[in-house]
């Protein structure tokens, strides 16, 4: 069966990746598999659960001159055919969008056009909601372009904002709500529309 070989670029404790994970073991993920991590950061919880899961991974340190050519390189050698930003911190350059010059996707902590763009992310985007007073929040998967959170919308989930709600608590609550149930469902309409591609191909 053709598959859509992703790769997952992560940051921190790998949250997000462990929902893609699962979702590919209940079979909700089936016209994906996750063939790679990429891990922008040593020793994050992402690198274990890819290892706990027997996934290839590489490192490549976003701090580092060369860290677009070492991701670049990665993807190509394991002929990945779409990437999953996956609580990324970082903003990939117009270039490297151009050269992989496949689908990318990212799960952003709130509704676009509301609270994203550069200096958006973590518990930053939870607190400007709160802030703000919205009553309602969520998250966005998006094709990613060279514009921070600009890419087009593929799927939103909304999440409710209650009374006493800290950052912490809302950010822990879009996750279950909206983000570990959403990043899978527009990972799995990427990848069908990749094979559907390939089958086109054949």
């Amino acid at each position: 069966m053709l598959t859509a070989r992703i790769a997952v670029v992560a940051s921190g404790g790998g949250t997000n990746l462990q929902a893609l994970i699962d979702a590919q073991g209940r079979g909700e993920l089936k016209s994906g598999s996750i063939a790679l991590v990429i891990a922008d950061k040593a020793g994050i919880g992402a690198i274990e659960r890819a290892q706990a899961a027997g996934i290839n991974w590489v490192l490549a340190v976003r701090r580092e001159p060369d860290f677009e050519e070492k991701v670049l390189s990665a993807l190509l050698e394991h002929t990945i055919d779409m990437v999953v930003l996956a609580g990324f911190l970082g903003i990939f350059s117009a270039d490297l969008l151009r050269r992989f010059g496949k689908p990318m996707i990212n799960i952003h902590p709130a509704l676009i056009p509301s609270f994203c763009g550069r200096g958006f992310y973590g518990l930053r985007v939870h607190q400007a909601a709160l802030d703000y007073g919205v009553k309602v929040t969520g998250a966005t998967v998006h094709y990613v372009n060279e514009v921070a959170d600009g890419g087009e919308i593929i799927l939103q989930k909304a999440v409710d904002v209650l009374p006493g709600d800290t950052p912490e608590l809302l950010q822990r609550r879009v996750m279950e709500q909206a983000e570990w149930v959403l990043l899978p469902q527009a990972a799995e309409l990427v990848a069908a529309g990749i094979v559907k591609e390939k089958e086109n191909t054949l």
